[in-house]
């Protein structure tokens, strides 16, 4: 939902200077938003136990960064991807954790940044992958404090075993940095 209202907001701004990036924006509303009424269908159908079927979508998990950081790409913020150690698979629970972890700090970054870029790093250990989202942005506020973004960033980490934490990056900007049980790749 994050990622549409600011595709929103770039729409409108550009709607009358630049109507094909405006034009871009929409299309990006109109695909994130798909995505993520099947979602909540998807999810809400298990809550109320009427969908009997497994759910046709896949849960959303690394495998789909690419295409995640495409999209913070077409939504007009450079992003660039590194990986240390052998990308391997993960719990279900853990998977999905880093990619919302990302997609939230991603969407964190456009919308309260003022970033140029920002970095994804995924390092993957024996016991854990640690997940680095760094943006070289205006950093926090001092005032500032923690909004549902962020809180829900923690939870997630923490509903998996993790943890995570958010604040100034070493040389300015903006860091969120999520450790992650690797749980020995059971799915």
């Amino acid at each position: 939902m994050s990622l549409i209202n600011v595709q929103a907001g770039v729409a409108l701004f550009l709607m009358d200077d630049d109507p094909e990036q405006a034009r871009t924006a929409l299309t990006e509303i109109k695909r994130a938003s798909r995505d993520l009424l099947r979602e909540m269908r998807s999810t809400l159908g298990v809550l109320r136990g009427v969908d009997k079927a497994a759910p046709r979508l896949p849960t959303p998990g690394l495998d789909r960064l690419d295409a995640l950081l495409d999209e913070a790409r077409a939504a007009g913020l450079p992003v660039r991807r590194h990986t240390a150690g052998e990308p391997r698979p993960l719990p279900t629970g853990t998977d999905l954790a880093a990619y919302r972890i990302v997609q939230e700090s991603l969407t964190n970054t456009r919308r309260h940044a003022g970033a140029a870029t920002a970095v994804v790093t995924l390092t993957y250990s024996a016991e854990s992958l640690e997940l680095q989202v760094d943006d070289d942005g205006r950093g926090p506020a001092e005032d500032v404090t923690d909004g549902t973004g962020l809180t829900g960033m923690r939870e997630r980490a923490r509903s998996v075993g993790g943890t995570l934490q958010a604040g100034p990056g070493p040389t300015g900007g903006f860091r969120v940095l999520a450790t992650l049980p690797a749980g020995g790749g059971e799915r």
